[in-house]
This record gives structure tokens, C-alpha cells and sequence, in this order.
């Protein structure tokens, strides 16, 4: 995925027309183009060559405040609250609407909307709609239980600490299979409660009090009791799970087995049953993600108290559910999970939680109301042009790879001839017809909404696998390639500036909406994207001198943005980051060969006295302009696999020899790499 997380939409209109832009002859297109770059958020008293993305969004940088009600703020993010504000007058008009019929999907979102608003009702339930998993935890006494509680709670979204879903299998592309992955944890990662420093023991201590605020709230016996020996519990699981870094390799992550296979694995618990009531137990096979971690995980199943899991099982129904709850539920959520994880100030208006729940619940349907109401036809096929246009630079690019031998680059084309690209909204469109929602049952909508979609997702196994699935909504501000499919997916919502400039010429978009599709496309050859085939099936295509003169540049990259600390003791993980470092080097590469490509062997006129190629290199760094608060920077390093945007705004361009050219580099600079320091992938 292109941004570090979805962030945002806006008016299909504006992509329809740069779109029709980008498809007319350079001499037409090039009239009466604009610079396309906010010269105001720059800052011309830094240097170019010695801070790119401040001279590109210093004054931005420096100006601009983060929303009270916001971890980070950025392009993605002023996206964001455009596309929120659009998606909240077609939910609040439909929710408005008194003539429609019941079941119907504007029916489900409107009531979905007005459950959440309906703040009266809420604190007259209090956690009544909860009864019903609260009773189904207190039916645990012993081990014995554990496989088929945790099979009843799995379909309402509570953590547990394992999941099992139903997804490709990575090697057979065309079938469906069970996986089964760590889970469990209420921080957002293991090194929060294993890392020894005093903010994370603060954070542990935070952490501990909301556990015995959410009991308290709850009735439940013994807050504070509770709190410890369920962060003593999910401390004992977080010691034997993989870091993230370990999670992204695919071939480590691939562990076929049978039932009974894993039954010997994992032994001591009834996995046959388990998959059974959990609805996956026509699964001949499963994959098993952490092989040494699940045999831990079922050595602590049986030796810690089943009192001790049915507190740690309600603490994740209680936490899950808070922000569907009473004021105090909502608040006690936020003060950990907005303002201590991620220094919010604010938390955000009630109507934006609302539309996010309906987006969550419903999002399909409400992108069928965005895509009707903000997207033009022409657009998708405009698009897919384009697309067109940078498979071709890509292509062009495989066969100059001075590293790569003919074996392996006749794969490399192979797969990108075979990829599949999606562009602005599904062909078929998903059926909500089977889910209940009710305007006065938020909480219960929830549970229904996460058991619908759990339905959905084990309804697969043994089914043809279904290809005109997205994984995104319309509505939504991203980008992502999907290995198993070879597919790269733009939803509508990202056709828009900054990546999309109506007004900008065409160096601005190649190097904004251009490099996200570049992005995109070198997902399929990142160090993980590369170990799959045209068919999207995980196979070894490489040669081994190949893969070790691909592995070296991969590890010279990751060198390059570990020495890069955004806060202090803490560097940017160069293992975690990796698969998107690759996606930005080589995203930008191709993009700006596309880009020379659109000119015809001319050269782009200067605007406001910048150059064409001075122009689509401040086009990619004014989509990177952000600011983080600490603690969400924080979570983002240990958690995230992209790199902070301040720093995707010019590390790649320290390996690209046009950027120096174009800015005039020299040594002493301080970009400035030596020759033979700069990185090549694709």
C-alpha cells in the first residue's frame, strides 16, 4: 500500500479532467499549465540540495498546527477531511430520508448512522448488548473449553491469541485455505511491553488503568486485580511472538500442514473442534504462520487459569466495544488509545466517528452512493491509460537492468505482462442484503456487522476463488498491490490532487498519481512481491546470483534509512520498511521515465522558473509533506512499515541520478551520495 494508511478522498470530477489532461498531445496538454506546487508551504531560504523536503514544505511544516483532534497531519490527511465531509452529506441525506425501504442498503447506512448518533439510547443500554459474549466468556471453567469459546467469540472481531481466516493460498493462488496467525495483544505491538525504557513503562502503567477503568465501568469483580494479571498474560504471549520485520518474510510464514499435523505442532488443544465451530472444519490443510509460536501459545492455554482468560477475553470484549458504549467508555478508550498512544488532543467530533463506523460496517454501499455521486466514468478509462504507460517504462526498465541475467529477466516480464490492474470501484459490487442493522442498536449493529463479515469470509473455503474482490473501498485515499491476484488497485478517491492537479502540467502528476502507480507496480518485484509469479502463486523464480545481487541492493537501501533516528533512540527500521523503501525508489524511477517518455525526445518548459524535471521531483515531495506527533510518530517506527513521510520525501531521491542533475548536487551537498553509495533496484 502507497500511504501509510488510508487517509482520505475527493471529487471524481477534478480526476476526470486531469485525466482527459493527461490524454491530449503534449502541445495541447502544455497550455496554459500551472506550476501545480503550493509555493507558499516552501521554503526558498533552505537549499535543495541540502533538505529537499524543506525547501519543498518548510513553511507548510513550520505553519501549520495538527488538528486538536488528529495524531499527524499531512497531504493524505487534508484529503482526508475533504472526503470525510463529502461522505457525511450522503450518509446524513439518506439517514434523513423517512421513505426507505427496510433491508435496503441507503436503509442500512442511515440507521447504522442514526444507532451511532442516537447518544440517548447508548447510555440507556449501557453494555446490555454485551450480555450475550459476556456470557459465552463466563462459560469457560477450564482448558478443556478454550477451543470452542474462542471459536464462538471469533466471529464478533474479539482478539484472542490466535486467528484463523480464510484467504489465497499463497502457493495455489486459485484456491482458498485456512491460516492461522499470533494475535492477542491490547498495545499495539510486542515491543511495548518489552521494551525496557520509561515512556513504554509509562505506557504499561496507562495501559493497567484503563484495563481497571473498563472493569470498573463494567461491573466486573476486581479491576485492578484484573488489570495485572492481564498484563502479565499478554506480556507472556508478546515475549513469544515475531517482530514485525520477521512477519513480512512469506517463505518463513509459510508452514502447510494437516489438522493432525498441527495438532502435534500445537498439542493440548482440540484444534479439530476448534476449526469446526469456528466454521472452517472442511479444511483439509492450514497454513500456519508462527509455527514456534503457536506451540508456545497452547503451552500458556493450558497453564494459565481459566478465570485468568476469561478476564483477559472480556477485557478485549469491553475494549473492543468502548467507543459504542456509554460517555465514560468512549472517554476511557480515548485517553489511552488517542491521547497516550498517539498524543491526540481532541477526540474528534462525534458525526466523523459515525461515519467511520457506517464506512467500517457498510463501506461497499456507501462507495456505491460516493462512486454514483463523485466519479466520472471517463476517469477509469483515462486512468488505466496511464497505468498503461508506466507498465511500458517498467518493462523498458527490466530489460537495462545491468544486474539481472536474461533467466530471470525473462521471468521478471513475464510476470509483469500477466498483471491485472483495478481502477476507481468494483465490477460487482458486495450484497449487505444479509445484515441486520437497526437504528437504535449501535453496539449490537457492531457485533452483527463483524459476525456478517466473518460469515462472508469463511463462506469461501472450498469456493472458487472469487478475483473481483477489493480489498479497499472506493472511498478510499490509497493504493495496494495484492500478490496472490498480481494486481495493482486504485480506488476513485486517490485520482485527486495532489496526486491528480487539474491545473498542474504533466511533470507535477507524473511525479505525484505517477510515482504512486510506479509504487504500486514495483510491489510485485519488493523483496517479499518478488517471490511470487505472474500467476500470484509464492514460487523461487530467481537465479541464485540474481537474488543475491538483488539481496545486496536491498540491504544497502535498508542501511541507508536505518541511519535516520526521528526521534531520539529511535531509527527507522530498515528490515520492517523495506518492501515500501523498494516501492519508492523504483516507483520513482519509473515514473520518471514515463515522464521523459510523455515529452517525445523534447524538453518541458520552465514555469515560474522551475524546470520539467525540477517540477516532478517537488511534485513527490509536496505528496510527503506531514507532521506527527511524538507518540504517534513513535507507534508508527515500531509498528509501521512505511517510513515516515518527511523522509520519503528525499531519501529515495538521494539515490537518482536525475534529481542530482536536475538540482545541480555536488559534494559536500548534504544529500549528496558518492556514485557508488546510490541504490538501484528496478
Amino acid at each position: 500500500m502507497f500511504p501509510a494508511r488510508p487517509c482520505g478522498q475527493r471529487s471524481r470530477l477534478a480526476a476526470a479532467l486531469l485525466l482527459t489532461a493527461l490524454a491530449l498531445p503534449t502541445s495541447l496538454a502544455a497550455q496554459a499549465r500551472q506550476l501545480g506546487i503550493d509555493v507558499s508551504g516552501m521554503d526558498r531560504s533552505v537549499r535543495p540540495q541540502d533538505d529537499f523536503n524543506q525547501f519543498v514544505n518548510g513553511t507548510w511544516i513550520r505553519t501549520t498546527e495538527i488538528p486538536a483532534d488528529r495524531a499527524r497531519f499531512g497531504s493524505f490527511d487534508a484529503l482526508t477531511e475533504q472526503s470525510i465531509a463529502a461522505v457525511r452529506a450522503l450518509i446524513e441525506g439518506v439517514a434523513a430520508r423517512t421513505d426507505l425501504e427496510p433491508g435496503s442498503e441507503a436503509y442500512q447506512i442511515g440507521a447504522m448512522y442514526r444507532s451511532f448518533m442516537d447518544t440517548a439510547r447508548i447510555e440507556q443500554l449501557g453494555i446490555t448488548p454485551l450480555q450475550a459474549p459476556l456470557a459465552v466468556i463466563a462459560s469457560l471453567q477450564s482448558a478443556a473449553d478454550l477451543p470452542r469459546v474462542l471459536a464462538e467469540l471469533a466471529p464478533l472481531g474479539l482478539r484472542g491469541p490466535f486467528g484463523a481466516f480464510v484467504g489465497q493460498d499463497p502457493k495455489n493462488s486459485s484456491v482458498y485455505v485456512v491460516s492461522i496467525s499470533q494475535s492477542g495483544l491490547g498495545l499495539p505491538d510486542r515491543d511495548y511491553y518489552l521494551r525496557d525504557d520509561a515512556r513504554m513503562a509509562d505506557v504499561r502503567a496507562a495501559y493497567a488503568d484503563y484495563l481497571a477503568r473498563v472493569f470498573t465501568l463494567a461491573g466486573q469483580p476486581d479491576p485492578q486485580g484484573a488489570a495485572e494479571r492481564i498484563l502479565a498474560l499478554e506480556t507472556r504471549i508478546a515475549e513469544r511472538q515475531w517482530d514485525r520485520a520477521r512477519l513480512r518474510d512469506r517463505n518463513l510464514a509459510y508452514n502447510k500442514m494437516s489438522v493432525a499435523e498441527l495438532t502435534s505442532l500445537a498439542p493440548g488443544f482440540d484444534w479439530g473442534a476448534h476449526l469446526a465451530q469456528a466454521g472452517m472444519g472442511s479444511a483439509g490443510d492450514v497454513i500456519v504462520r508462527q509455527p514456534d509460536y503457536l506451540t508456545a501459545i497452547t503451552a500458556i492455554l493450558q497453564d494459565t487459569p481459566a478465570a485468568t482468560w476469561r478476564e483477559y477475553l472480556t477485557a478485549g470484549l469491553l475494549s473492543g466495544a468502548a467507543p459504542l458504549l456509554t460517555r465514560d467508555f468512549v472517554q476511557a478508550h480515548f485517553e489511552l488509545y488517542g491521547r497516550t498512544l498517539s498524543g491526540q488532543q481532541e477526540l474528534e467530533p462525534r458525526w466523523k466517528r459515525g461515519v467511520g463506523r457506517v464506512q467500517g460496517a457498510l463501506g461497499e454501499a456507501v462507495g456505491r452512493l460516493y462512486v454514483e455521486r463523485h466519479f466520472q466514468p471517463t476517469a477509469k478509462a483515462r486512468m488505466d491509460e496511464l497505468v498503461k504507460n508506466l507498465l511500458a517504462a517498467f518493462r523498458e526498465g527490466i530489460e537495462e537492468l545491468e544486474w539481472m541475467s536474461p533467466a530471470t529477466r525473462v521471468q521478471a516480464q513475464d510476470k509483469l505482462a500477466k498483471f491485472t490492474v483495478k481502477i476507481g470501484y468494483p465490477d460487482k459490487w458486495r450484497d449487505y442484503s444479509a445484515l441486520e442493522i437497526r437504528p437504535d442498536d449501535l453496539a449490537g449493529n457492531q457485533l452483527r456487522a463483524a459476525r456478517f463479515a466473518y460469515d462472508d469470509m469463511v463462506s469461501r473455503l472450498g469456493q472458487p476463488v472469487d478475483r473481483e474482490r477489493w480489498a479497499m473501498t472506493p472511498q478510499t485515499v490509497n493504493a495496494y498491490y495484492n500478490a496472490s491476484n498480481n494486481e495493482i488497485v486504485f480506488p476513485a478517491a486517490i485520482l485527486q490532487p495532489p496526486f491528480f492537479n487539474t491545473a498542474a502540467d504533466d511533470a507535477v502528476n507524473y511525479g505525484a498519481i505517477g510515482a504512486v502507480i510506479g509504487h504500486e507496480i514495483s510491489h510485485g518485484f519488493d523483496d517479499q512481491g518478488r517471490k511470487s509469479d505472474g500467476d500470484g502463486n509464492l514460487r523461487d523464480w530467481w537465479t541464485a546470483e540474481d537474488e543475491a545481487a538483488f539481496q545486496q541492493r536491498a540491504t544497502l537501501l535498508g542501511a541507508q534509512y536505518e541511519a535516520y533516528a526521528p526521534i531520539e533512540g529511535m531509527k527507522i527500521n530498515g528490515a520492517l520498511t523495506m518492501g515500501e523503501n523498494i516501492g519508492d525508489l523504483s516507483g520513482l524511477a519509473v515514473a520518471y521515465r514515463a515522464y521523459r517518455n510523455s515529452l517525445g525526445g523534447r524538453e518541458a518548459p520552465v514555469i515560474d522558473g522551475f524546470t520539467g524535471d525540477q517540477r516532478f521531483f517537488m511534485g513527490w515531495a509536496q505528496v510527503w509533506r506531514s507532521k506527527l506527533r511524538d507518540d504517534e510518530l513513535r507507534r508508527r517506527l515500531l509498528t509501521d512499515s512505511h517510513s515516515p513521510g518527511m523522509f520519503r520525501a528525499f531519501v529515495p531521491l538521494t539515490n537518482f541520478d536525475p534529481f542530482y542533475a536536475a538540482f545541480d548536487l555536488k559534494p559536500g551537498d548534504r544529500l549528496y551520495r558518492a556514485p557508488e553509495d546510490r541504490v538501484k533496484v528496478w
